[in-house]
């Protein structure tokens, strides 16, 4: 049961990836009052850690149901992904969040906090597919290991999302303003390959 737990752990791990989310906090939070980023730092893994724990719990179900794959969730996440990416790097966001950011409230909070950061960013496809994976003919001991490193990864990433804030903090307007732009393009990359994978899962079933 420990290996089983260690081996949970360690493959939502890599697939989540707490530290590379960090720079996608940033991003969506870029212009907030601290105050407005804390929550969002706490709320978004809270959100995250729910979800999956809600899947992990309801995998043999959900895995036996026809329907709705996991490919459509890539191409989907991929898509909404793109078009913030988008905003990030040809839009009016930092003079937009600058006029916004007294009038943000806890409303504002729980919206990024959802998108994009909980989902698709940590409850995405892969951290989806890979609960569902673990979770096939899971008993109830190893249900239970996997929702403690659902909890212990998410936990993670709300600590990386507070250690992003402070750096954030000592960078100012105009290094925030092209650091935005920057992660706008690795999030637009991010996005692309989430659609690429998606489209490849469709072609991989057909052939």
């Amino acid at each position: 049961m420990l290996d089983f737990a260690l081996s949970a752990f360690v493959t939502l791990l890599l697939v989540v990836d707490p530290v590379g989310l960090a720079p996608a906090f940033l991003a969506a939070t870029g212009g907030m009052p601290d105050k407005v980023k804390r929550t969002i730092a706490l709320r978004a893994p809270l959100i995250a850690a729910s979800i999956l724990v809600v899947i992990s719990l309801a995998g043999n179900w959900l895995l036996r149901q026809p329907g709705i794959g996991i490919p459509a969730f890539q191409i989907a996440g991929g898509l909404l992904l793109f078009g913030v990416s988008y905003q990030m790097i040809f839009g009016d966001r930092p003079h937009r969040e600058a006029r916004e950011a007294d009038k943000a409230t806890s409303e504002h909070a729980s919206d990024v906090a959802v998108f994009p950061l909980a989902i698709p960013m940590m409850a995405g496809p892969g951290a989806i597919a890979t609960t569902l994976l673990l979770t096939g003919n899971a008993g109830y001991g190893a249900k239970l290991a996997i929702i403690i490193a659902v909890v212990s990864v998410c936990l993670l990433c709300m600590l990386c999302f507070v250690s992003a804030s402070l750096i954030a903090r000592t960078l100012g307007r105009t290094g925030n303003a092209v650091l935005s732009r920057v992660l706008g393009m690795l999030l637009a990359a991010y996005s692309v390959q989430f659609v690429i994978n998606g489209i490849a899962a469709v072609r991989a079933s057909f052939s």
